[in-house]
């Protein structure tokens, strides 16, 4: 005997509440409710930093590939890539993050659509278009910041150019330059498309860094209500924005020493073994302390992005590499490495005088 279902007993698959509590099929007697079970739930991250900080809204109806967006995208690609790479032959290199373009196109990105005509050209055409189609908005200032992100970063094989130049003393034409530059470049975004599935797809894949870069855009472009004795995002972002610029004179300009203070070598001025120990510029720097922010994120980057066991495993390895294995390797004369000083990024024969590079090259290097 067959039983006839009613059209209100049909069965649901539980759903999952935005409050993570289950909905239950039998539950829904009236129209609201049935809405409520049939509504998809709203997707998030699993990861809870990422669910905090990056929005699930999205508003389809914002203008994206603009005439604004492709002249300050572009230069702040090029800019970016020239400061970096001019402040790369630092000792200690000077890096410009695509956060710097982030918060300077803000201005410029307003006074442009305050400023360019709003006249539709070509109107009635397929070709139809506007240099101004109306406030700067969030999707053109993270598309400009993407470009330049892409810039932000040296080239890997500018290396050999230089190495070429500088090291070998040798000339080599702009187009060969080119050449490699642009192959490894290249080569460097087809391993990127290839890892795409596994690096970026994938909800557990995060990256710290682009967070703080999101929560700078909701804090340039949400409107926020100030809390009763507290400051909103905007306002605390240009409190830190001023307080840094401020502390960066006396690094940069008034006390340069704050960019390492080596006291060891301060104790002991005459010492090699000091030298060797404590120097930042030309030792292991063990207990040196260093007061610039250029310093302290000059090749890892900002350690404010990181999560703390990222951060701890660097410190563990770098601490064990560099005053645990390097000086007992050192001091033991491991591959008789007292016979070189114990740092520097000269070539030096087996008896450790300096290595003449020209004796192994003519006029054929480089072909």
């Amino acid at each position: 005997m067959e039983m006839e279902e009613s059209p209100g007993e049909e069965i649901r698959a539980p759903l999952i509440s935005k409050n993570g509590d289950s909905i239950s099929p039998a539950e829904p007697s009236s129209p609201a409710a049935l809405d409520q079970v049939v509504e998809e739930p709203e997707e998030n991250s699993p990861v809870p930093q990422v669910a905090l900080t990056v929005p699930t809204t999205d508003d389809p109806s914002l203008p994206v590939l603009t005439f604004r967006m492709w002249v300050l995208g572009t230069v702040s690609c090029v800019l970016l890539s020239f400061l970096n790479q001019f402040f790369w032959y630092r000792t200690e290199p000077l890096t410009i993050t695509a956060i710097s373009a982030q918060i300077a196109v803000v201005p410029l990105g307003r006074l442009m659509a305050a400023r360019i005509t709003d006249r539709v050209f070509l109107k009635g055409t397929r070709w139809e278009f506007t240099l101004n189609p109306g406030p700067f908005n969030v999707k053109e200032h993270v598309l400009i910041t993407i470009f330049a992100n892409s810039g932000a970063g040296t080239v890997y094989a500018i290396h050999v150019v230089t190495v070429v130049k500088v090291f070998y003393k040798r000339h080599i034409t702009f187009f060969v330059s080119l050449i490699v530059v642009i192959t490894t470049q290249v080569l460097g975004f087809g391993w990127a498309g290839i890892f795409r599935k596994y690096l970026v797809e994938p909800a557990a894949m995060w990256w710290p860094a682009n967070l703080v870069q999101v929560s700078l855009f909701r804090a340039l472009h949400e409107q926020e209500e100030r809390p009763k004795g507290g400051v909103t995002r905007t306002q605390f972002f240009l409190i830190a924005f001023i307080c840094s610029f401020a502390y960066y004179v006396f690094p940069g300009y008034i006390f340069e020493m704050l960019t390492s203070l080596s006291w060891i070598c301060w104790i002991f001025p005459k010492s090699i073994l000091a030298q060797q120990l404590g120097s930042g510029l030309y030792g292991l720097g063990i207990a040196a302390v260093g007061l610039d922010w250029s310093t302290i994120s000059a090749y890892l980057g900002s350690p404010l992005a990181s999560p703390w066991f990222a951060t701890a495993n660097v410190a563990v390895g770098f601490v064990f590499v560099m005053y645990v294995l390097t000086p007992i390797c050192y001091w033991l004369n491991v591959y008789k490495a007292k016979t070189f000083p114990i740092f520097s990024d000269d070539l030096f024969t087996s008896t450790g005088q300096e290595y003449n590079i020209s004796s192994i090259i003519d006029s054929q290097f480089p072909p």
